[in-house]
């Protein structure tokens, strides 16, 4: 058994108690076979070997991603299952994450959404998310796409941009008061064209956005996003899915834009003029840290450029993104 399996059998195993020493292990691991993360960590002259604490692990900048192949033992791997690039609308250029195991991201993926929502086969997904159709390599597509197959359901589906076709299959799973639940799952552009534009009552359904205007509409704060949605489609509340390219795990909130994270997945924060001064929560605002456990073949230890709030508890509230004006400290390093 190689060293990558052995550490796929105790991530199937991971929980609150064995998060930090699975992560340290994780860490080992990438520091050796991971070129891109060894040449960060050589450069910030760190000593694997001294690092005893989620807080002094070094986190690789997001940014890495768009000039990399961020990846752990590569010779291992002949071909990839799939490469999942971002959609490149701030600076144009599109981060790139490679992935060897596409079973490994699918079960992944469903057992944090089963453990907060229940089976998938519970429901009937519909996903209205064009932006991401209208482009190759989306995670949240390939992600979507295995969950409507697994809701078992011909009226799961995609929607591009026909949203009056959307409106009249929730109203007709209403009348026919189908017994799975409904999930209208959403880019934030889309859902406001849908609250906005058509009169609607999805107060059956689960509203769930998945944040960003993606270049398509001003970017308006989550709190703002959710009041429009919640009077235009006529919902007591909205849900938010939280991921991104890099990432293979995924948090949700089932209201007030507060992520619970998964199992497999922390939050931090670090100080925004100092990206070493790494805290497990504070009261105020600063640049959000992702341990990443899933990211057994990338890297697992991500500096994202995401702003938030993380509590006690290890909830946390994504506020907004950092303009490249506002990054300071060691966040990107030429090779």
């Amino acid at each position: 058994m190689s060293e990558r399996e052995r550490l796929l059998k105790q991530f199937d195993a991971l929980n609150v108690k064995n998060f930090q020493d699975f992560a340290l292990k994780l860490f080992r691991y990438q520091s050796k076979y991971n070129l891109v993360y060894k040449k960060y960590i050589d450069a910030l002259n760190i000593d694997v070997e001294a690092v005893k604490d989620l807080r002094s692990i070094p986190f690789l900048p997001i940014e890495f991603f768009k000039e990399h192949k961020v990846l752990t033992q590569a010779k291992e791997f002949e071909s990839f299952a799939a490469i999942f690039e971002s959609s490149g609308t701030g600076s144009g250029t599109i981060s790139q994450h490679f992935v060897p195991d596409l079973g490994h991201y699918f079960r992944h993926a469903q057992n944090i959404f089963e453990q907060q929502y229940g089976s998938l086969n519970d429901y009937i997904i519909l996903a209205l998310l064009p932006s991401y159709l209208e482009r190759k390599g989306s995670s949240l597509v390939a992600m979507i796409d295995d969950f409507i197959e697994k809701t078992n359901s011909a009226n799961s589906g995609f929607y591009l941009n026909d949203l009056n076709e959307l409106v009249e299959k929730v109203k007709l799973l209403k009348a026919n008061k189908d017994e799975k639940k409904i999930i209208v799952w959403g880019v934030s552009f889309a859902l406001l064209d849908l609250a906005e534009n058509y009169q609607v009552n999805f107060s059956d359904c689960i509203v769930m956005e998945t944040g960003g205007m993606k270049g398509r509409r001003k970017e308006i704060t989550r709190e703002q996003l959710h009041e429009i949605l919640c009077n235009g489609l006529n919902v007591k509340t909205i849900h938010s899915e939280y991921g991104m390219t890099e990432l293979l795990s995924q948090s949700y909130s089932k209201g007030n834009g507060v992520f619970q994270p998964s199992h497999s997945m922390k939050v931090m924060m670090r100080e925004v003029n100092d990206p070493f001064d790494i805290k497990y929560f504070d009261k105020r605002s600063g640049g959000l840290n992702v341990v990443d456990l899933a990211n057994i073949d990338s890297c697992a230890f991500i500096e994202t450029q995401d702003v938030g709030l993380v509590n006690e508890d290890g909830s946390f509230k994504v506020l907004g993104r950092f303009d490249n004006s506002d990054i300071r400290g060691c966040n990107l390093m030429v090779f």
